[in-house]
């Protein structure tokens, strides 16, 4: 029979490591939870000499842990189907550990095993790891922990994050084919006064004609990209990334993100965004029995946009007064009004999360609406602007050289 090496905590959080014969490893995963032993490593094979396990380590560069939206929501989906199948939360925490041993999921699984066994609620587990897990996921797994409905909480997590990815797919599928355009019409421009205007360049020297003011536009224009488009490069590199600091500020981040509710085609798309999130958000804190000056601010962090978000802050210090909500969304004239009336009506019934699924529902129909017109819209408008860049450089060099070839008397 063979023998399996393996390490676990004991219900103190002490780590124990020893030998255990069985047929397989999942004889030998049942073996060590039979001693009261939570797993954490189960391998075939011989046990390292003392003093060498601990001291001998693979080198790895030490990386925060950290997953993306999409692992948390497979982490999530996992988890609920373990918790819903009957399994205690330590184990199936351990078996999602033990699935993904090197990858973060995996590694931070284990230490929120880790974090249960030695006592610490789920909730104060996931706090702990706020760059994978955000305030709205951490406040709700609490509010499970309170009802003893963690399955269901984990559920409409689940729902959450499939809804809050669909909305960035479809504002980056929108904005897939505009930039392939725009990506292309640069690299032909750029071609074109890189390769082929400085070989007419040469030609209408050699012929000494007056050219048409638009054929030298473009041979300044091209001089200019020949001589000093890697500076001009270099410094639109340096504006970009003092720009990219700036909009982190509080003063940047306010300024840009009011810049995208007032731009034309594209402040449809982010608003019906930012209000679905927010409805949808605002619904899933309450549903779940957040206060709602929590829920107001776990809202105010996760909606996405600046200005969005400083008005939920001022609402929620009129709430504190004993303010209704619609009131001061109301008063910011940021919100649309027919978000505002529901809200009202859902204060006046009593039932909030049924308004703010209405809203959601009728904000995200209208994302997909935005984004039909903006995709419908800038589509013709990049390919006239790159036809009209293109057609610029061929019309001033075609009549340059039709005025050439008539002074040659070439008819």
């Amino acid at each position: 029979m063979p023998s399996f090496v393996y390490k676990a905590l004991s219900k103190t959080g002490q780590r124990t490591e020893g030998v255990i014969d069985a047929a397989d490893r999942l004889g030998a995963l049942a073996a060590v939870e039979r001693k009261g032993l939570v797993p954490l490593v189960v391998s075939e094979g011989r046990a390292a000499p003392a003093g060498r396990s601990a001291g001998v380590r693979r080198f790895r560069l030490s990386t925060p842990d950290r997953m993306g939206a999409r692992q948390v929501l497979l982490f999530s989906e996992e988890l609920g189907d373990l918790l819903a199948a009957g399994m205690p939360l330590g184990s199936a925490l351990n078996c999602l550990a033990s699935h993904g041993k090197e990858s973060p999921g995996g590694r931070i699984a284990a230490d929120l095993r880790d974090r249960i066994i030695r006592g610490e609620s789920f909730s104060d587990a996931l706090a702990a790891h706020a760059d994978s897990f955000p305030s709205l996921y951490s406040n709700m797994i609490r509010a499970g922990e309170a009802s003893g409905a963690l399955a269901d909480v984990l559920q409409r997590l689940v729902e959450h994050y499939e809804r809050t990815l669909s909305m960035r797919e479809k504002i980056f599928a929108a904005l897939v084919y505009p930039v392939i355009v725009l990506i292309f019409g640069l690299i032909t421009v750029i071609f074109a006064m890189v390769k082929i205007v400085p070989q007419f360049t040469k030609m209408f020297q050699q012929m000494g004609q007056v050219l048409p003011p638009s054929t030298r536009m473009l041979l300044g224009m091209s001089e200019f990209v020949t001589r000093y488009g890697v500076f001009a490069g270099i410094l639109l590199a340096l504006a970009y990334i003092v720009f990219s600091r700036h909009i982190k500020t509080t003063a940047g981040r306010l300024w840009w993100d009011g810049l995208k509710l007032r731009t034309p085609l594209i402040r449809g798309v982010v608003a019906s965004g930012v209000f679905a999130n927010f409805a949808y958000t605002l619904k899933t804190l309450l549903a779940n029995g957040v206060h709602v000056l929590e829920a107001l601010r776990i809202t105010e962090h996760t909606v996405g946009n600046a200005v969005i978000a400083r008005e939920l802050a001022h609402a929620r210090e009129r709430v504190t007064d004993g303010t209704t909500i619609s009131g001061p969304l109301a008063a910011s004239k940021v919100f649309p009004e027919v978000m505002t009336d529901m809200l009202s009506i859902g204060e006046q019934t009593g039932d909030m999360p049924s308004a703010l699924q209405h809203i959601g529902r009728r904000f995200e129909t209208e994302l997909d609406r935005n984004i039909k017109i903006f995709t419908a819209a800038l589509e013709p408008l990049l390919i006239v602007l790159v036809a009209g860049v293109v057609g610029f450089v061929a019309v001033s060099i075609l009549e340059a050289v039709f005025q050439a070839t008539g002074s040659l008397g070439i008819k």
